[in-house]
């Protein structure tokens, strides 16, 4: 799927990246995005504005 999006010239996401060794096998691939419990885990609404407002203060990975 990563050649084929690539090949079309397209963005490509990875979804339900949970492991180190997925983002990196994934990263390798040539994946432009990913999201996943890797990266943070579902937040309130406070949470995600807090963040927002805050930049520098959290880290995902």
């Amino acid at each position: 799927m990563v050649s084929l999006g690539r090949g079309l010239g397209m963005k490509v996401t990875a979804e339900g990246v949970e492991t180190a060794e997925q983002h990196l096998f994934l990263h390798a691939a040539g994946v432009h995005y990913m999201q996943g419990f890797r990266f943070g885990r579902p937040a309130e609404p406070a949470e995600i504005a807090t963040r927002i407002a805050t930049p520098g203060v959290y880290r995902s990975i």
